[in-house]
């Protein structure tokens, strides 16, 4: 079986076409977070894959992305309805068909 760490995917995007496509990538390697930071579970090709394509649609210049490797030697504190984040038996890796609203 794949050996899969936890990364946060966090981005700040300023364009929204953009940011929605960015958005759409994360959220394909994504198991759980909120607005722009999200947990994902991912091998070392994953990582890289994840990293190629959301830095293949920002625009350096004005757009942040980052990857963060999650330490989880301990416990992870938590408040309010939050739930610690969980390696899921499978995964779906696929895109969707994303239609641009104007």
């Amino acid at each position: 079986m794949t050996r899969r760490l936890l990364y946060i995917a966090s981005y700040d995007i300023t364009q929204n076409t953009r940011r929605r496509k960015v958005h759409a990538a994360i959220k394909q390697f994504a198991t759980g977070g909120q607005k722009s930071a999200y947990e994902c579970y991912v091998s070392g090709k994953e990582r890289n894959d994840l990293f190629r394509i959301c830095v293949s649609l920002i625009d350096q210049t004005d757009d942040r992305f980052a990857l963060l490797p999650v330490e989880m030697s301990s416990e992870p504190i938590l408040c309010g309805t939050a739930v610690p984040p969980t390696d899921p038996e499978f995964y779906y890796v696929g895109w969707t068909l994303m239609i641009d609203h104007k």
